[in-house]
């Protein structure tokens, strides 16, 4: 998986190549796909979410230009597979996850991997988790039109943020947020499809 779909698609920090080839993918997905686990593309999860395909993981891994010192704050916990991958490269990781059932079973999958260094919330993602701000990184793992301000507001001055920007229905770009002298400068890295960012994020744009 990682030779041919991720490293042959142009992936080339060695510490998202090497943390991609030794995660267990399969603990991450039902029984009953445990065959596709390391095939590269999205898988069902509970409540109607997916798992992303393991390249976007990558991609939006890489993107951040992580440091080991890093704290990052993840919006969308999901299955757990992307904070797993991201506590095997910073510091601390906190993810938010709005689905109470994800959350838990997120973060009892993630315990029992033996994690230390990531906490799990149920809550809305789009208000941050301003009680750990602020964040060098932090990865949005749900499509959304606009970035929510608290996000921009609990980002550290020269932060990153990945965050796919776009119709929560169809396609989005995929777009690397820095934060420079108080303003957000924004990238675009490529076109995805993401399950949409629900919440207070659906109130802010009506």
């Amino acid at each position: 998986m990682v030779k041919k779909d991720i490293q042959g698609r142009g992936i080339t920090d060695k510490k998202v190549l090497d943390v991609m080839g030794k995660m267990p993918r399969h603990l991450f997905v039902d029984e009953r796909l445990k065959n596709s686990a390391y095939e590269d593309y999205p898988l069902p999860i509970d409540e109607d979410q997916t798992i992303s395909q393991p390249y976007v993981v990558a991609l939006m891994t890489e993107v951040l230009r992580l440091k080991p010192s890093d704290r990052v704050l993840e919006i969308g916990t999901g299955s757990g597979y992307q904070a797993a991958i991201l506590a095997e490269i910073v510091k601390e990781v906190y993810t938010i996850e709005i689905r109470k059932k994800l959350a838990e079973k997120a973060e009892k999958r993630l315990k029992e991997m033996g994690y230390k260094n990531v906490k799990v919330k149920y809550g809305d993602g789009y208000f941050g988790w301003e009680e750990y701000a602020l964040f060098d990184a932090i990865i949005i793992t749900a499509a959304a039109n606009h970035i929510p301000p608290p996000l921009i507001k609990q980002l550290k001055e020269g932060g990153r943020m990945v965050i796919p920007l776009g119709s929560t229905v169809y396609s989005q770009t995929l777009i690397l947020a820095t934060k420079i002298k108080g303003e957000i400068n924004l990238e675009e890295i490529t076109s995805v499809r993401f399950v949409p960012m629900i919440g207070e994020v659906e109130k802010a744009v009506k």
